[in-house]
């Protein structure tokens, strides 16, 4: 276990009892001060596990930052990180300073949050030691670590701050983040067009709303294969993203092929860049469809 992290446990164990809400008070106000700075706030999610979120959530930060807007991303799987090792900048460490600590940054000047940062090379086991001394998070220590990402990183002035949460079995981690950021923008769901992830996808969307959060969009992530050698798509499933986008009416963002150029390329931690390669062209596409929902929503509610 790395010293940071020693730090951030020590934190979370409070000396005196009486001050426990004094102390989270301060730290929630902390957290609104940093909160301030950032423009947009987005939550990738999906119910079903293996749809690709990460990844997704990886390549619209660098779409995002392609456009000239300056982007965070926090990698909320404190059990599953991969964040870093998609950017390429696993290994790295926050800078800690007496403001905070200073996040490493990705390609393009992606600033990212992440507890494999701490971890190193460990790698997370099943809980049955002390919680002090295992790598997995449970219950209410996972809920104040992510409490502590975003109340002390220097986020500074960021334009999109994007939040990769787990799997939907996580399901502490959307209302936890919602209460958090009460003016969270929303989030952008994706799925795979197979009809058991959609299924599970549709539940989610049910149940972000329930907290009241914001659903920018959905994103069919994996609905073709795109051959390596003539370049042609080519249907895995048959997709019914966009009946079911119609019955939630929940905005449908774009499709995305399963590319083995891409997967590649951050499975080796060297994310692919070129703007002018036909996947990255479509998260770029998809990018200006969620920046147009946004911009058309605050124009609407100003003149409310």
């Amino acid at each position: 276990m790395t010293k940071d992290l020693k730090i951030i446990l020590s934190k979370l164990k409070y000396k005196d009892d009486a001050k426990v809400v004094e102390q989270i008070g301060e730290q929630t106000q902390q957290l609104q001060s940093r909160m301030a700075g950032i423009r947009r706030k987005i939550a990738i999610l999906s119910g079903k596990g293996g749809v690709g979120k990460s990844m997704t959530t990886v390549n619209l930060s660098l779409a995002l930052a392609r456009q000239g807007q300056q982007v965070a991303v926090l990698d909320v799987d404190l059990n599953g990180p991969c964040v870093p090792h998609m950017l390429g900048i696993r290994g790295q460490q926050l800078t800690m300073t007496p403001e905070g600590a200073l996040p490493p940054i990705g390609p393009l000047g992606i600033k990212v949050g992440s507890m494999d940062f701490f971890l190193g090379d460990l790698s997370p086991v099943r809980w049955n030691r002390p919680m002090d001394l295992s790598p997995v998070w449970l219950g209410t220590l996972e809920m104040t670590v992510i409490r502590e990402f975003l109340a002390d990183i220097i986020w500074g002035e960021v334009d999109y701050l994007l939040i990769d949460l787990p799997p939907g079995a996580a399901a502490d981690k959307p209302p936890a983040i919602a209460s958090f950021i009460p003016d969270l923008d929303g989030a952008v769901v994706v799925t795979t067009p197979s009809e058991m992830a959609m299924d599970v996808v549709r539940k989610s969307v049910i149940y972000a709303r329930s907290l009241n959060i914001k659903i920018i969009g959905l994103i069919e992530n994996m609905s073709e294969f795109r051959c390596p050698g003539c370049g042609t798509d080519s249907e895995l499933f048959e997709s019914q993203a966009d009946e079911m986008c119609d019955a939630l009416d929940v905005p449908f963002l774009g499709r995305i092929p399963f590319d083995r150029d891409l997967t590649r390329s951050f499975d080796k931690g060297q994310p692919l860049l070129d703007s002018a390669h036909h996947t990255i062209a479509r998260y770029s596409e998809i990018s200006n469809r969620i920046r147009d929902i946004l911009d058309f929503e605050k124009l609407i509610a100003e003149k409310l």
